[in-house]
């Protein structure tokens, strides 16, 4: 499989691409062409012509979750692409805020896009085949030592009614290469070893050879991260424990939590970045 980074919070030095708040995966997997998540904007799309990927071939795209900064490109996408179907978690389209210090800010998917295009969304439950090879997985373990850190997403259920995202809207891509599962999961809300564990529960028999997407570590906080630098060593050697070789991280995992991976996980941890292309 070859993976094309269309978008990521960074970019590689001196490629001539523009990076934001997001990500953004092109997929060739098996003669078929996928993407990943649309990143915040369209400016995943004119990465993707800089870097000669043409979006008007994908052929079946996935999103990750219910969040801006990997669905809102999706209004450029649909402009470029005509054919390819979005499939996604039943309630992907929620309401989802972020708490800020003075109000709560909407991050969910652009009501328009949602609105104006829905015939382009197809929503899947439980273990979903995407194609051969491929499927779409829900998180079903929900282990609470290893759960995502953040406390400040939240649901919106009535006027001021909110309460913690549970990420039912989550879901993880995963493809069988040739040592092994590799799971995209592009924020790990739930924590990407609970989800690790997920699919190895869902795939009896099968090893996750690599992880890839962001592991949501980050916070606006003074440490720079939303937990403590224990739980990121115990996510690193819990990781290796189920067998685990190789993680591709970066986007909402944040750079401190990041050089701790890259010092816990060596040489097996690797910096995501706009413009990389991986050979898995």
């Amino acid at each position: 499989m070859k993976i094309t980074v269309l978008m990521e919070n960074t970019a590689l030095e001196g490629c001539g691409l523009t990076p934001e708040h997001g990500l953004s995966l092109y997929i060739q997997y098996r003669g078929k062409k996928l993407l990943l998540d649309a990143g915040s904007s369209g400016k995943f799309a004119d990465n993707a012509r800089t870097l000669g990927v043409d979006l008007s071939g994908v052929e079946l795209a996935a999103l990750s979750h219910g969040h801006y900064d990997h669905a809102d490109g999706l209004r450029r996408f649909f402009q470029v692409n005509d054919r390819a179907k979005v499939y996604l978690r039943p309630g992907a389209a929620g309401p989802y805020f972020a708490k800020d210090p003075d109000a709560y800010r909407f991050i969910g998917i652009g009501r328009d896009i949602w609105e104006n295009t829905r015939d382009r969304f197809v929503e899947v439950e439980d273990l979903y085949p995407l194609l051969e090879g491929a499927w779409l997985v829900p998180e079903t373990v929900h282990d609470p030592a290893f759960a995502g850190q953040a406390a400040d997403l939240l649901v919106k259920r009535g006027e001021d009614d909110f309460v913690p995202d549970d990420y039912r809207h989550e879901q993880s891509l995963v493809l069988e290469g040739e040592r092994g599962l590799v799971v995209f999961n592009s924020c790990s809300h739930g924590g990407i070893v609970n989800i690790v564990r997920s699919v190895l529960e869902q795939f009896p028999g099968k090893r996750v050879f690599a992880a890839l997407g962001g592991f949501h570590m980050f916070s606006r906080g003074k440490s720079g991260m939303n937990c403590t630098p224990e739980y990121v060593f115990r996510v690193a050697g819990a990781l290796k424990e189920l067998g685990v070789e190789e993680i591709y991280t970066g986007h909402c995992t944040g750079e401190t939590a990041l050089e701790l991976l890259l010092e816990r996980f060596s040489p097996g941890c690797h910096a995501l970045a706009t413009g990389q292309v991986l050979s898995l």
